[in-house]
This record gives C-alpha cells, structure tokens and sequence, in this order.
C-alpha cells in the first residue's frame, strides 16, 4: 500500500505540474486545482467516516442481538462444508464465520453501507485469529475479495437510479449484474488462492500457525471445532434456498427491494426476542462500538481519498481514459462508459456522477446500451481503495500483500463480463 500510495500522489503531482509549466487557461491553475483537491477530499473522507456512524452504529448494535441469540454460530453451521473449505484457518464454528456470511449476504441483497459494520465485524474476529498483527491474514484477503466482487441478486440502489432517470425497465440490470458479480466472484477466489504463493506470509508466522492451536484468550470464547453441526443434508438444503432467491430477485427483484432493510431490523430483533435476549440493553452495547470503529478509520480514508482526489484533479484520470477509450469501443465498452469503468475502484462519488450524468443525458438515456452498461457496472463493481482502507483500517493492518491486486484482478473480471452479458442481451447499437 505504501508504494500505491505514492504512485497515486507522485503521478498526480507531475501531471499537474507538467501542465502548469506548459501554460494553462482558466482561472485556476493545475496547482491551485491540485491545492483545492487536497483539501476538499481531505474534509470529505472525514465527513464521509462521521456519516457511517449512524449507519454502523445501527448494524453494529443488530449484529450484537444476532450474536447474543447464536445466530452467527447457526449461520457457521448452516454453509459450514463450503467455508470450512474457503478458510480452512477459522474454526469452523468461530464467530468470524457467521459475521462473514452476513457480510456476504448483505452485499449479496444490495445494501451498501448496510453491509459494512458486518464486514468490519467480520475483519475483528478475523484478527483475533491473526498471527501476525499489522500483516493481513490469508483469510482477510479472502474474505475482503469475496466481498469487493460479491455476487449481488437485488442491486437495490442502482435499481432505483434507474427508476428515477425514467427507465422503462429499471430491474433489467438484474441479470447481467449477477452474471458479472458471479464471474468477479470466482475471478477473486481464484486470484486470492494464487497471489498468496507471491506474498508468503513470514515463516515463524505460518509455523505458529499451522502448529500453535487457538486460544480462548485470543477468540474471546472457546471453539468447540465441530461438535454440533448440522447433517450435510440441512447444509445442502440451506445452499439450494440461497440458489432458489437468484430466479426469484429477478422476477420479483423491484418489489422485494423496499422490504430489505426494514425486514431485517425486524427479524434480528424477532430472533433475539425468541432466543431470550434482552434486545434493547444488547443493542446499546453493540452500537457503542461504531463511533469508536469510525473514528479509528478516519485516517485511513484521509490518506486514500486525498490521493484519489488529486489524481481526479490533475486530469491524469482524463489523460488516462483519452489514450484507453481509442482501443475499447471495438471490444464493447464506449468511450462516455470508460470513465466509469476506471473511476470506479477509486471513487464511489465519482463513479455515481458518471452513472447519473449518463443515464439521465436525454441523448443516452437508462435503457440504452451504455446506460444498461454503467448501471451494471455501478451494480457489480466495487469501490475497492476505499473498502481497503475502511476494513484494514479498522483492525489497524498495514501490510495488505496481495489484498489489493486480488481485488483489482476481481474488478477487471467485473467489468468484462459486465460487457459480455450487455452486449449479449441489449447489443450495442
């Protein structure tokens, strides 16, 4: 990270001043707009950390009733033959396990922010097994490309863009996102199996993994292994109901959208009611953390979106998707998406005024090819810079080793295969 670091700001920084010793026009030269960006982007990443507090403070405190009720464990218990497979260094039955699934469930149904402070939870009990803290973990850079490249069944938000620009069809971006959000997914998996013989981890660190058993210190609670867990039978099942949603979000996708985060608050408070929990005074106790977590993130986020906005503001983004877009519309993608395509990993504010600015050009239009494209994109592409920082940031990792070029690999796929299904079903015209 430290090298993307300085590449990001180094680039950005020649960029400005090649143009502001070549001569410019306007009123505000490269630097002052390079100044401005510093800035600006450096105010937003904080107000954008003290806007997750009300949103984390509220899952973070659902999550606490979920896990008070064992609703994690159960969830563990339920996928335990495919994770125990992915992440064959959590116990089977550890709470990382449950707090990973409703991660990847979360994202899975489009919730956006919603589906944060169960990743971060999920980053926290992934640390707690960590060997080698400050160096990310086998598993976190699994567990982060999974959910950078998540397969999404109801891309709600983008859904309802769609409606709002006028679409005659706002859910027909259901299929092509989970065809691209399906491929990213594999693509992730395979690249985090296969990066990882590139970044070792340190080899006292895999001996004391590999032979030194977890503690209950560590965890927090003793593992009990796999003692208890469901017949393989219940776990099938429990997989085949997950694949029955994916026909089901697509015909019914629109109307099933505004039930999502209501339902939710509903059934954990429900489970924790039936499970004998005292809901409210463990739903206090788990919101507490999310002031805590957004603060601890806030510096993490400084750094990466002050790099990004000085790359936007110094028109190296634009240099770079002038050379690209002469080579990409042969292969699918317009130039009026490229910006788009690229903006993405690094900016989601960026990305989201692409989108709009797109779908809402009456010459263009939602139900267009490019429309149908940055839609898709925008529901199956992740803003990646900023997931990494938000998640490492909050267990304080440093060294990322492949999470990144994992995760990027993972929005390539996304954005090809995102290409392949438009132009298979809407063509470009």
């Amino acid at each position: 990270m430290n090298f993307v670091f300085l590449l990001i700001v180094l680039t950005a920084f020649l960029v400005a001043a090649w143009k502001q010793l070549g001569g410019f026009s306007g009123d505000l030269s490269p630097m002052d707009a390079l100044s401005k960006a510093m800035v600006d982007s450096a105010a937003g990443s904080v107000e954008l950390a003290l806007g997750l507090v009300g949103v984390m403070t509220l899952f973070l405190g659902l999550m606490k009733v979920a896990e008070a009720g064992g609703m994690l464990t159960i969830l563990a218990r339920l996928i335990r033959p495919l994770m125990v497979r992915l992440f064959p260094d959590v116990p089977p039955e550890h709470p990382a396990m449950g707090a990973m699934i409703l991660n990847i469930s979360a994202n899975a149904l489009g919730l956006g922010n919603a589906a944060t402070p169960f990743g971060i939870r999920a980053m926290q009990e992934l640390n707690k097994l960590n060997r080698l803290p400050g160096t990310a973990s086998d598993s976190m850079v699994l567990f982060l490309a999974i959910n950078t490249s998540s397969v999404t069944l109801l891309p709600t938000g983008v859904i309802a863009l769609r409606a709002s620009a006028g679409s005659m069809d706002p859910a027909g971006i259901l299929p092509t996102t989970l065809f691209a959000t399906a491929c990213s997914t594999v693509a992730a998996i395979g690249a985090a199996l296969l990066y990882r013989r590139f970044f070792p981890l340190p080899e006292p660190a895999v001996k004391q993994r590999v032979d030194g058993p977890v503690s209950d210190e560590e965890t927090g609670e003793a593992l009990p292994g796999g003692e208890g867990s469901y017949p393989l039978w219940v776990s099938l099942l429990a997989l085949l109901g997950l694949l029955a949603l994916i026909p089901v979000t697509v015909l019914y996708g629109k109307a099933i959208a505004p039930w999502i985060l209501p339902g939710l608050m509903v059934g954990f408070l429900l489970f924790g009611v039936v499970r004998r929990v005292s809901i409210y005074e463990v739903f206090v106790e788990g919101a507490k953390e999310g002031f805590q977590v957004a603060i601890k993130i806030i510096p993490y986020l400084v750094a990466i979106l002050v790099a990004v906005g000085m790359f936007r503001a110094s028109g190296a983004l634009d240099a770079l998707v002038g050379f690209i877009g002469r080579f990409t519309l042969a292969l699918g993608m317009p130039p009026e998406a490229l910006p788009m395509a690229l903006l993405r990993p690094l900016s989601g504010s960026g990305a989201y005024g692409v989108m709009a600015s797109i779908i809402n050009d009456p010459a263009i239009g939602p139900d267009s090819y490019t429309g149908y494209l940055v839609t898709t994109l925008q529901g199956s592409t992740e803003t990646t810079f900023y997931v990494l920082a938000v998640y490492f940031g909050a267990v304080q990792i440093k060294r990322i080793r492949h999470a990144l070029l994992t995760a990027l690999t993972a929005d390539f796929i996304a954005v090809a295969a995102a290409v392949v299904a438009v132009s298979w079903l809407f063509s470009l015209s």
